[in-house]
């Protein structure tokens, strides 16, 4: 029981230590990209926090796996090094011991990785779905970013606002209102006027209420343009419904994706479970590549498990495209991959076992006989 408690104990710190760099480095380049579109006026600057919140389950699917891999590496590699391993397995601890107690923690991160993969990203997708939407729903003033031109809601205009007052007042606003398709002379407006406000009906439709202005209006393809003052100008800006945005089947809940036919969605449900079962598979190829010897140093065979690791992912990532095209055949899904993973940890664990070397004499013989 000390024996089990120890190499769970070495593993999970130095898991922990990995998922929380990785987790750091993955979330400050997302914060980036959303920050970004957040200045660009997609969505208001309130939501940042609240997207990055969201996504976060899908960046923990991809950063645990990795992390128990490399803590794998790093806790053995270090027990190797200062020749812990050598002491446990002269006293009958087994690397195939250690294996199966490594297993335990790998069946845990597996778990936990399927309930994100399969029932909490999907609902977090969705739910980033639904807040986009909203955003888009509500009130102009809340996307509205003083000092930058933007297009309108309805994309029927562009507006352009120097300030935004601490009333949410609108001072000095410019809106160009676009010709309306329907309309053979092509009329256009251009709107200057000194502040004004964005308001919402009932209904849901916004209008903007510009005051002391000037509209500008005329088409391009004639001459005569007509220039009107005002002490008041309403126009809408956004439409009483909106488009829903196109859900993806990455946004669908797992009951719902089993229903749907075709070959996107076949790939998405072997994606949703590829990932958790690609723990305990490269937990066996971990164990035997932690294995070094003092000379070497903990860091010695780090470079190669990586390649590995990320040859695996990249398989695993073209298998998902091949499904989705139609290459592999549907019933073949995913699984060849893990299958030959699967393979491949069993051998490197079990080369250098009494039966392993046995059953390859066994074969040896033969093929010298023949």
């Amino acid at each position: 029981m000390i024996v089990f408690k120890y190499l769970i104990r070495e593993v999970l710190k130095a898991q922990v230590a990995v998922l929380l760099v990785l987790l750091t480095i993955f979330i400050s380049q997302h914060f980036v990209r959303i920050l970004a579109d957040a200045s660009d006026g997609d969505f208001p600057a309130s939501l940042i926090m609240t997207l990055i919140g969201l996504n976060l389950p899908y960046l923990v699917i991809l950063v645990l796996p990795l992390s128990l891999f490399l803590g794998i590496l790093l806790a053995h590699g270090r027990m190797y090094s200062e020749n812990e391993m050598v002491i446990l397995h002269g006293v009958g601890v087994s690397e195939w011991y250690v294996a199966r107690v490594t297993l335990i923690l790998a069946v845990i991160n597996m778990l936990l990785t399927g309930y994100l993969s399969l029932y909490v990203a999907p609902w977090a997708e969705e739910r980033q779905n639904q807040v986009l939407e909203k955003a888009q729903s509500e009130a102009g003033l809340a996307a509205l970013v003083q000092g930058r031109f933007q297009a309108s809601p309805n994309g029927r205009a562009v507006l352009f606002v120097e300030r935004i007052g601490k009333d949410n007042e609108l001072e000095k606003v410019f809106v160009a209102q676009l010709p309306d398709p329907d309309d053979e002379t092509g009329v256009a407006n251009v709107v200057v006027a000194k502040g004004g406000r964005v308001q919402e009906d009932s209904f849901g439709a916004q209008q903007l209420n510009l005051n002391d202005g000037v509209r500008y209006q005329g088409s391009p393809r004639l001459k005569d343009y007509q220039v009107l003052e005002f002490a008041g100008y309403n126009m809408q800006i956004k439409e009483q419904q909106i488009d829903e945005r196109r859900r993806k089947l990455s946004a669908l809940p797992v009951d719902e994706l089993v229903k749907v036919e075709g070959a996107e969605a076949v790939a998405e449900f072997h994606w949703r479970l590829a990932i958790p079962l690609a723990i305990p598979i490269m937990t066996l190829i971990a164990v035997p590549l932690a294995r070094v010897n003092v000379r070497q140093g903990k860091f010695a065979k780090m470079f190669p498990a990586i390649l590995l690791y990320l040859g695996y992912f990249g398989l695993m990532v073209a298998g998902r495209k091949a499904l989705q095209d139609g290459i592999i055949p549907l019933y073949l899904g995913m699984w060849w991959i893990h299958v030959s993973a699967l393979f491949m940890g069993v051998f490197l664990l079990g080369k250098d076992r009494p039966i392993f070397s046995h059953l390859s004499g066994l074969f040896t013989h033969k093929k010298v006989a023949a």
